[in-house]
Order: structure tokens, then C-alpha cells, then sequence
């Protein structure tokens, strides 16, 4: 008996061939590195965007270490636009002076308020809502969206629902020409609600995989904006149920820890999904993302680092704080 089982294991065995084992070994190998290179990408484009930054910190801690004072680390985020109450909070009980390890831990933990999102079985049109002040970035990241979703073999649609300014129109009919995506638009003063439910609506006839709707970021009043905005939202849902799937509020990087505020405005307005941190490479601000994230307890989906269509990157809190602690600490042993 047991040389018959022994016998049908040695069976089973062989049946599987030595190439294929060694295949899905390289596969996995391969797997890894991509992802390895993806994330050392990654870093190498917050450390593009977080030059000026940088040379902030680089004036409180000029030369690489394996440990830094209490008081430096303090002064360098100070530098680096944290805000106060922010760097108390990451800083409370650490020792005088300070490894890398246990500063990444801290900082990290400051983006762990922020919901996880699953983007896993999204539905189809996935619908998407741009908010945020004029000359934030908000029809360029519009345009950066939509030319990821082709760069991913996802058919997208734009509405131009900012009908306040003819100029917005014309700017977000100019990129959906240069990216070659269908736009849905109308004249300057009419309903924005009825370019929402018309595009959602052209993007379920036509089997279209995403939609990306832009919005007015300033109206006379706040009020108007506020009434307009939750009105954009409900009809968004009568085109189709759920929609919009996510709202996401665009903010200046340039501004730093002064775009909080108005983030909270927006917040209270339509309960935003997620942010999307514009011109990160235009400012020395670059630690406003912690205060951002923890204040709003919102995720961080994109950082745009550059004018291109390609220089908008997803957000890892992990790659952004490496990138950071790269500049003050000597490797780890």
C-alpha cells in the first residue's frame, strides 16, 4: 500500500515540469523588481517636485546624519511648512536625538487617519467631480486624468460644467482636443447641472469607461457656489445612481497649510473624496501635505509636479517621507 501512494506521489510530482516551476519563479522575480522600480520612480519624482523644499532643509541640516537633534528635526518641518500643532503631535515623547527609523514611523502615522479606498470593481461610467478655487489646477489635472485613463486603455469623457467662465470652456475644449477625448460642453452661463447629467448620460450610451466633470470655483457669492455644487451632485445621481463616485478637490501646493481653510469650506460643502495636491514643484511647502491630510483626514490620491501630461503621480505617503528622510539621514545599515 505505502509503495503505491509513494509511487503516485512521484506521479504527481513529474507532472509538473522543471521549465514552468522555473518560469513562475522569474515571474514572480520580475514582479518584484517592477515594483521596486516603480516605487524608486516614484521617489525620484517627489524628489523632482520637493527641491525647494529641500533647500529649505538643507539650511538647518545641511550634511547627511544617522541621527538629528530633537530641535533640528523641529526646525526642519517648521521650514518645511508643517504646521505647529501637527509637528507636536508626530514629535511627542521622541528622544533627544532622533533616527531615521523612528521619524519615519512618526511621520507616516500622520497620514493613518486618512480612509482607505478601495478602487477595486469600479462601476462603469466610473464618474469623477473636480472642485476647487480658480487657478488651482484644475483644468490641467483635468486634462492629466484623462490622459492617464487612455495611457490605461480606458475610454474617458470630459464635461466642461465650469459654464461661469467662457474661458474654463475653451481651456478644457483645447486640452480634450490635444489628449483626443470627446467633451461635453455648452455656452458661457448655462446650467452646469444639465452638461453633468448630459455627459454621464452620452458616457452610458456610448459604453465609456470614465467621466471627469470640471466645476466653477467661484461664483458671486458662496452661497451660489454652495447651492450650485450640491445641486451638480444631485443631478450627477439622477443620470446615474451613485454618481458622483468621487468628488475630488484640487489644491494649490503653492498656498501651503492657507489652503486648509478653504479645503474645509469645499469639505462642508459636498463632502469631498480624496485631494489632488497641484504645482508641489513650484513651492517650498512641500510638508504642508502632512498637515493637509491629518487636518482633513482626507486621502491624498495625486501630487502634479510639472506642466506635462505625465507629471501627475499617485500619492504614497511611504515614497513621499522616504524621499524626505533621504535628504537629511545617511542610508541605514
Amino acid at each position: 500500500m505505502f509503495s503505491f501512494f509513494k509511487k503516485k506521489n512521484e506521479e504527481i510530482k513529474e507532472e509538473i515540469p522543471k521549465e514552468e516551476v522555473e518560469q513562475n519563479t522569474q515571474q514572480l522575480l520580475d514582479e518584484e523588481k517592477n515594483q521596486e522600480n516603480k516605487e524608486e520612480e516614484h521617489k525620484g519624482f517627489f524628489s523632482k517636485a520637493l527641491e525647494k523644499t529641500f533647500a529649505n532643509i538643507k539650511t538647518v541640516v545641511p550634511q547627511k546624519k544617522e541621527k538629528i537633534s530633537f530641535d533640528d528635526i523641529e526646525e526642519l518641518l517648521i521650514e518645511a511648512d508643517v504646521e505647529y500643532e501637527i509637528i507636536e503631535k508626530a514629535m511627542d515623547g521622541l528622544p533627544e536625538t532622533i533616527t531615521r527609523k523612528q521619524l519615519r514611523h512618526r511621520l507616516v502615522m500622520l497620514f493613518e487617519h486618512a480612509p482607505d479606498v478601495d478602487l477595486s470593481n469600479l462601476p462603469k461610467p466610473f464618474v469623477r467631480l473636480i472642485i476647487g478655487v480658480n487657478g488651482a489646477g484644475k483644468t490641467t489635472t483635468i486634462a492629466k486624468l484623462a490622459a492617464k485613463s487612455k495611457k490605461e486603455n480606458k475610454s474617458v469623457i470630459l464635461g466642461a460644467g465650469d459654464t461661469f467662465r467662457a474661458a474654463a470652456i475653451e481651456q478644457l475644449s483645447s486640452w480634450a482636443d490635444k489628449i483626443d477625448v470627446p467633451i461635453i460642453k455648452t455656452k458661457q452661463g448655462h446650467d452646469p447641472s444639465a452638461v453633468a447629467f448630459d455627459t454621464i448620460s452620452s458616457a452610458v450610451a456610448r459604453g465609456i469607461d470614465n467621466v471627469i466633470i470640471d466645476t466653477a470655483g467661484r461664483l458671486q457669492t458662496q452661497t451660489n457656489l454652495n447651492n450650485e455644487l450640491k445641486k451638480i451632485v444631485k443631478v450627477c445621481n439622477k443620470a446615474q445612481e451613485n454618481a458622483p463616485h468621487q468628488k475630488l478637490l484640487i489644491i494649490d501646493g503653492t498656498q501651503g497649510n492657507s489652503a486648509i481653510a478653504q479645503a474645509q469650506a469645499f469639505n462642508e460643502m459636498v463632502q469631498v473624496d480624496g485631494i489632488i495636491v497641484t504645482k508641489l514643484d513650484g513651492t517650498a511647502k512641500g510638508g504642508a501635505l502632512f498637515s493637509i491630510s491629518n487636518r482633513l483626514e482626507l486621502p491624498i490620491f495625486y501630487v502634479g509636479v510639472g506642466e506635462k501630461q505625465d507629471d501627475l503621480i499617485e500619492f504614497s505617503p511611504d515614497e513621499f517621507v522616504d524621499s524626505l528622510l533621504d535628504e537629511i539621514y545617511t542610508k541605514e545599515q
